[in-house]
């Protein structure tokens, strides 16, 4: 069954662990809570070309919500319209009841937004970056203090305060980045591909930072990532996004079971015929097969055990050498392969009338 678009989720999926010695753990949200962020028939054209065609969705206070898609798909363009980076073709987005559009000041006030570029000045230590960030937002000097204070405890980054960011690691210059994009104390939090470059354990670490962080902030985040095991431990709800286009937007594990086939065969052949693929089809349950290069395939299937007894029994009379088989239940991946097809898509974007907004702070 397809996930509905417009469905709504009433709980929150307990998520499996990460590794060994991590304690990451989905957030509970309230399903019946307020919208923090609305988006109502968004729509953003360049030239001929739109970029987001008619999306509506709207997410929560207090949860955390993904926006996956391929490239090109149009996540970036959502985000910076919410954010009031660039305008809105038509529709309208509403962030805490501001329309970005006609109240953009009161909207950016009560967001954080961090890139997926790393933008704190090299030159400055973390404190000095942070101090400025806040001066921006003319957070006044008393709780200016207060606020870098706490965020570098949250962070782990007190220690190194003085120290000049040039010198840290991808992990800490990130985590320098949240907490600079926190010290106004906003109340929704976007991340653009926020573990973008960063090993294993730095990912975990910034994670359980976040969610540390926001449980003391009390936030709501919107996401968007690459990581499909992020996005299935760590959010509540997931927008599929592809051509512009909403098509898919509900809880990890009713994303899951919108897929054809609970159970996923992942096979590897040595020199299987050029016919494989075909035959794979054939067996008893698969619903998809997927060739992904090397002599391995992904298979979709809604008896695991009997697809796979099946599949080397196949390969045995067929006299194909199996290097390796494991069988697992349904992923993200299977979900987001599933709504948006396995080309890479890039396009490019005039940037038509764009505006650089003004700096938060500054009056006219």
């Amino acid at each position: 069954m397809m996930a509905d678009v417009n469905a709504k989720t009433n709980h929150a999926i307990p998520a499996p662990a990460s590794g060994p010695g991590t304690t990451l753990e989905k957030p509970v949200y309230d399903p019946t809570a307020p919208s923090a962020i609305e988006v109502e028939h968004i729509v953003k054209k360049y030239g001929d070309f739109t970029a987001v065609d008619d999306v509506s969705f709207s997410v929560k206070e207090g949860e955390i919500f993904g926006l996956l898609g391929p490239n090109g798909a149009g996540k970036s363009t959502l985000i910076r319209m919410m954010t009031t980076l660039i305008p809105i073709t038509s529709g309208r987005a509403l962030i805490a009841g501001h329309d970005v559009a006609k109240e953009p000041n009161a909207a950016r006030r009560l967001i954080g937004v961090i890139p997926q570029a790393l933008t704190s000045d090299l030159d400055l230590t973390i404190e000095e970056n942070m101090s400025i960030y806040a001066k921006l937002y003319d957070v006044p000097a008393k709780e200016r203090k207060k606020s870098i204070d706490e965020l570098l405890e949250l962070v782990d980054l007190t220690k190194w305060r003085d120290a000049a960011t040039k010198t840290l690691s991808g992990g800490m210059r990130r985590r320098l980045e949240i907490a600079r994009g926190l010290v106004h104390h906003p109340s929704i939090f976007f991340l653009d591909e926020p573990t973008t470059g960063l090993d294993p354990v730095s990912r975990v670490a910034v994670w359980e930072m976040l969610g540390n962080i926001k449980e003391h902030r009390k936030l709501t985040i919107l996401i968007t990532t690459h990581y499909m095991d992020e996005a299935d431990r760590l959010c509540d709800r997931i927008a599929i996004v592809d051509h512009g286009k909403l098509v898919a937007l509900d809880a990890p594990m009713a994303l899951k079971a919108s897929v054809p086939g609970s159970n996923v065969i992942e096979a590897q052949f040595e020199n299987p015929p050029a016919d494989w693929e075909q035959r794979l089809h054939t067996l008893d349950a698969v619903t998809s097969v997927q060739h992904e290069g090397a002599g391995m395939f992904r298979v979709l299937t809604g008896n695991g055990s009997r697809t796979t007894t099946e599949l080397v029994e196949m390969a045995v009379t067929s006299g194909v050498p199996v290097k390796s088989l494991s069988v697992q239940n349904t992923t993200l991946d299977d979900v987001f392969v599933h709504y948006t097809g396995r080309q890479l898509r890039d396009e490019l974007q005039k940037a038509y009338a764009f505006v650089m907004p003004q700096r938060p702070g500054l009056q006219p």
